[in-house]
């Protein structure tokens, strides 16, 4: 979306004329902006807030709610689906002269038994809150249930993965449940446990070693149970076996370790490296089997290999902060390309800037990386964070939304209520039919008590 925001604005006088047209396949009719869906599932931010319509956002582009299902950039055509999944259709063919190919990436997922049944995923909007939908929902079956092996396996939170999705989403849960259970007459916050699984030696690994380890000492005061060099071997039963040897039982299991670039590059002949992910140069120009630029095939973000003058051999991390660079550099590539050939000289080489990273540990806390060098903790890197993504939230219209938000979460106390039936509007209907509908798996909320 970015790209093809600063491409309609180089292109402007060309768009106008007929000359060019954008075209923006996407499932989805709207771009998340993932770095504040730890928010979205603490109740901070309205859930709508954190998507920026296309169509809105790019009135000169033509918008194609569809998925790509096939590229063949030899001759120069990919192919799209508006169906849903399963469903009987007929894909469109779409002929095109330049590929812009960014399509992220996945979940990382792993042959873990029970992960499939029940474990929960962070990257979409509809995870963020039913993420919070069911922490919330844990909070009331352990205040109302007489058993306490239930009890207790409600009141258990298991967050495997420790990079900045997994460490923000639980400490702003965390956080919010700390405010919820003040509600609760028999449930207190000492009763709730959160488990932080980590299979290296430790947390943030894209942050500084002093932010990280100041992180880890933060939670941990908070009485949150920090696993480092441990990884979960099963699930199954919903009963949770670590490779440190631990066995309990919990409702929860949250999978935020890593991501994969998306599967639609391996339906691409595009070149990829052995993670997977489209092969580029250092102007993101895709790179032919002669080692050269393939014209007409650029590619930026989690899916491409760009590589990093940082890191000797080694490609970008797959990190918001590359992904928006990259496009900005990407749409003023195509433009010059545009103008002077594939070769045409002026093409510029990617440089990440120095690391701005911030992750939020829950209100009024966080951890920040200036881009100066310096190093912030606490309230000071809390407005820090806040700022920053502010700051990258691509519409004005959405700025002000988040920042009213974030104004009116300061006047008033937190809202902790759960609205789990809007992920099944038809139950109670199907209630009326005699009919118990089938929510999901067993791990989740409408499980009985």
């Amino acid at each position: 979306m970015a790209t093809a925001l600063h491409l309609q604005r180089g292109l402007r006088e060309p768009l106008r004329r007929g000359e060019v047209e954008i075209t923006v396949v996407e499932p989805q009719a709207y771009l998340t902006y993932h770095p504040l869906l730890g928010e979205v599932a603490a109740g901070s931010i309205d859930p709508r807030h954190v998507v920026v319509p296309l169509r809105r956002a790019l009135p000169g582009c033509r918008v194609l709610t569809a998925r790509i299902t096939r590229i063949e950039h030899a001759c120069r055509r990919a192919w799209a689906d508006a169906a849903a999944p399963g469903e009987p259709s007929t894909p469109m063919e779409l002929p095109y002269d330049v590929l812009v190919v960014a399509p992220g990436s996945v979940s990382r997922t792993a042959p873990v038994p029970g992960l499939a049944e029940y474990g929960l995923g962070f990257s979409t909007v509809g995870e963020a809150v039913g993420l919070r939908n069911h922490v919330l929902e844990q909070l009331d079956l352990a205040s109302a249930t007489r058993d306490p092996a239930l009890r207790q396996s409600a009141l258990t939170f298991v967050f495997v993965g420790a990079g900045f999705a997994g460490v923000g989403a639980l400490a702003e849960l965390e956080d919010m449940a700390r405010c919820a259970v003040r509600d609760h007459h028999n449930v207190g916050p000492e009763d709730l446990r959160w488990v932080l699984v980590e299979a290296t030696d430790r947390i943030l690994a894209e942050e500084s070693p002093e932010l990280a380890a100041h992180a880890l000492g933060q939670l941990r005061e908070r009485g949150v149970d920090i696993r480092l060099r441990t990884t979960l071997e099963s699930a199954a039963g919903q009963l949770v076996a670590l490779s440190d040897g631990s066995r309990f039982a919990a409702r929860t299991l949250v999978w935020t370790a890593g991501v994969r670039p998306s599967p639609l590059l391996r339906a691409t002949d595009l070149p990829l490296d052995a993670l997977g992910r489209v092969r580029c140069l250092p102007t993101l120009q895709a790179v032919g089997p002669d080692g050269r630029a393939l014209p007409g095939a650029w590619a930026a973000g989690d899916c491409a290999a760009v590589p990093d003058p940082g890191a000797s051999g080694e490609s970008c991390a797959p990190n918001a902060q590359h992904a928006f660079a990259q496009a900005e550099l990407l749409a003023r590539n195509i433009t010059v390309a545009l103008d002077g050939g594939p070769h045409a000289a002026g093409l510029a080489e990617y440089r990440p800037g120095p690391a701005a990273c911030s992750t939020s540990l829950g209100l009024h806390r966080a951890v920040a990386h200036t881009r100066r060098g310096g190093r912030l903790t606490g309230r000071r890197a809390w407005w820090l964070h806040r700022a920053r993504h502010l700051r990258r939230l691509p519409s004005t219209d959405r700025r002000v939304r988040v920042l009213m938000d974030w104004a009116l979460g300061g006047l008033f106390s937190r809202e902790v209520v759960s609205l789990g039936t809007l992920e099944h509007p038809r139950s109670e209907f199907e209630a009326g039919f005699g009919r118990r509908p089938d929510r999901g798996q067993g791990g989740g909320p409408d499980t009985p008590a």
